[in-house]
């Protein structure tokens, strides 16, 4: 299936229905007074997040979503029958933007989320409504008003725990073979991946992560070069990026320690808060050079770079050192959740001791 992670739909919710002018005409009642209903709501347009959809390729041709209007007020006071809502499923991790403000309107990141994009018009008062001392026979009724309608833009940002970041060829689709069941093309020319790969770390039962494998970044993708433009949105949700490189590159027209810096760059431009993240440095390759000059290599491009975060030496394809390195970020998601844990205990002992 082709991914596709972005779309542009227009939804109108339905129209409030009229309220009726009516009058109550039956034997042996004189002067029955007004009795037209109210006109039903009109139906509205509701977004729902579902883990089943992994792309928003069903919104390539389906762009236009329609709610029911409701239905006119009827005599002897019967409302009108509302219109019925509609319910747009998309994957769970879709942004919602309305294009013409260019406002988030929000996030849908669990299962069963639901979100109202569209709100239906309310119906009209009849004139069972406009009675008074002074008005006892209303000949007006409200008219129902007009649904909302708007383009909404659907970004899907996939929900990993940890996103690859690095160059083409640095090896992350063999590093997310090496760590996990998901199986991306691999082959020695740029750009292999072209979409997303989601890969579930297990490192035993009830510990497990999601990996993202992001097609390869490079100089100006903020500003749409490559692919990079395409997919940086989906490392903003990841708790640690993994910064793979090439300590070997057979083009040495730019160092490794140049990529680090270059697409550092991109994140600020994209997003500088993607800079504060947890970032770990995966210097990759390593078996293409021997003990010495790898730890040499390794140690220069450290220096380089200042580089003050975790940081590692492996071989993606022979697996050489990739294990350790997922055991590590369990245990750092672990420390986090105990220390979160620890946090809201501390916070309910503090309330729970405050005088009532």
């Amino acid at each position: 299936m082709k991914f596709v992670d972005e779309a542009i739909i227009t939804v109108f919710a339905g129209n409030g229905g009229n309220g009726c002018i009516s009058f109550r005409r039956e034997k042996f009642i004189p002067l029955g007074g007004p009795d037209g209903g109210d006109g039903g709501n009109g139906g509205s347009i509701w977004l729902e997040a579902d883990e089943n959809l992994s792309t928003l390729i069903d919104f390539r041709h389906d762009r236009q979503f329609r709610a029911q209007h409701g239905q006119g007020g009827m005599g002897q006071q019967k409302f009108g029958k509302a219109g019925d809502d509609i319910t747009i499923k998309v994957p769970v991790g879709t942004s919602v933007t309305n294009v013409a403000t260019d406002e988030v309107i929000g996030d849908l990141t669990e299962h069963g989320a639901r979100m109202l994009v569209a709100t239906g018009g309310e119906g009209g008062k009849g004139n069972v409504h406009f009675k008074s001392s002074m008005t006892r026979a209303p000949r007006r009724a409200g008219n129902g008003l007009p649904g909302e309608e708007r383009d909404i833009r659907l970004e899907m940002k996939l929900l990993a725990d940890v996103g690859l970041l690095g160059f083409p060829n640095a090896g992350k689709s063999t590093f997310i073979r090496a760590v996990s069941s998901a199986t991306p093309k691999v082959a020695d020319y740029p750009f292999t991946t072209l979409y997303p790969n989601l890969g579930v770390v297990s490192v035993e039962a009830y510990r497990s992560f999601v990996i993202a494998d992001i097609p390869g970044l490079i100089e100006g993708a903020a500003d749409g070069a490559g692919l990079g433009s395409l997919f940086l949105r989906h490392v903003q949700r990841t708790r640690v990026l993994l910064h793979l490189v090439d300590m070997a590159p057979f083009d040495e027209s730019i160092s490794p320690a140049e990529q680090v810096r270059a697409i550092e760059n991109e994140l600020r431009k994209y997003d500088p808060g993607m800079l504060e993240k947890p970032r770990w440095l995966v210097l990759n390759k390593g078996d293409l050079l021997d003990d010495q000059e790898r730890a040499e290599r390794a140690a220069a491009i450290v220096k380089e770079l200042d580089w003050k975060g975790p940081w590692f030496t492996v071989s993606a394809i022979g697996r050489d050192g990739t294990w350790p390195i997922m055991l590590k970020i369990q245990q750092f998601f672990d420390d986090e959740k105990h220390a979160a844990l620890e946090a809201a205990e501390d916070i309910a002992e503090r309330e729970a001791m405050k005088p009532r």
